[in-house]
């Protein structure tokens, strides 16, 4: 079983990367807002039939609650801000150096929020990280259009804060209990401010063919279901800070499965990047020794 752990991290980084793969299939096709309340009431469905088929321990009225405002939080806000702000214009590249902000910010609030302390070793590793992300999306920021607006950076930054302030939430407040159920909670609340924002929005239009039924399988079945849970039980078992700067790979990771699929340019500059941003989480999520975690 520990050894089974160990490969959490490495299994969500990939998971969660093909999320923007799924994203670039899907947005033609359909209105963010729309898109998004589709996918999570369709993943709090399937949810609550793996919770009745379980049984098991169900959600408090508390814990509920808490899972609700986190799925607002990592949900509605963080990719509503960024499927919105892709959607007028924003390149892909700037809004995942946005994003790559994250962790940075989450380890600000662990350290004040929670009470982490974080060492030397893991603030080089959080600024190498994000150093090798720059690196990565670099040639991809020469191609900036008309979609850079004050508008769209805000909502970029708003979608940073909302993931950052939702999985600390989950941490101090909703990682207890059952996971599945918490997590059919969160969709319960990612779902309806979606909802609340396709109707004030949007025309609810979509096209449906092949592209986006596939992307939205996907994304159902392998993002929201699977990557969120291993999130939940990162978030359960680890530091928000080093839980955090797995973030960092994801671009590296979403470029090569680019390159791979797509056709895109990957040169030496951006490998180059790619192995920074490793080292940097390896920095960031290496343990400290054990007169310091003695002093804790």
């Amino acid at each position: 079983m520990h050894g089974l752990k160990r490969l959490l991290p490495a299994t969500f980084v990939v998971l969660w990367a093909t999320g923007f793969i799924g994203a670039r299939y899907a947005m033609p096709w359909a209105e963010p807002f729309t898109f998004l309340a589709v996918r999570f009431v369709l993943a709090a469905l399937l949810l609550a039939a793996v919770v009745a088929a379980l049984g098991g321990e169900r959600a408090t009225r508390d814990a509920a609650f808490h899972a609700m405002i986190a799925g607002v939080l990592m949900h509605g806000i963080y990719l509503g801000g960024v499927f919105w702000a892709i959607h007028r214009g924003m390149p892909a590249g700037l809004s995942a150096l946005i994003v790559g902000l994250q962790p940075l910010i989450t380890a600000v609030l662990a350290g004040t929020l929670l009470g982490e302390r974080i060492f030397a070793r893991h603030w080089l590793g959080l600024a190498a990280g994000f150093a090798g992300v720059v690196v990565v999306l670099w040639p991809k920021l020469g191609m900036l259009g008309g979609g850079v607006t004050a508008a769209t950076l805000t909502a970029s930054l708003v979608a940073v804060a909302g993931m950052s302030l939702g999985t600390i939430w989950q941490k101090r407040f909703a990682s207890g209990g059952n996971l599945v159920a918490a997590t059919f909670w969160q969709y319960v609340g990612g779902a309806a401010v979606m909802t609340l924002a396709s109707f004030s929005f949007e025309t609810r239009a979509v096209t449906l063919n092949g592209e986006l039924v596939f992307a939205l399988a996907w994304l159902v079945l392998v993002l929201s279901l699977g990557a969120i849970f291993l999130l939940m039980v990162m978030i359960r078992e680890g530091e928000m800070s080093k839980v955090a700067s797995l973030f960092y790979l994801v671009p590296a990771v979403t470029a090569l499965m680019a390159w791979a699929l797509f056709g895109e340019d990957l040169n030496r500059v951006q490998v180059f990047g790619m192995a920074l941003a490793t080292l940097g989480v390896g920095l960031a999520t290496a343990q400290p020794g054990t007169r310091a975690r003695a002093s804790r």
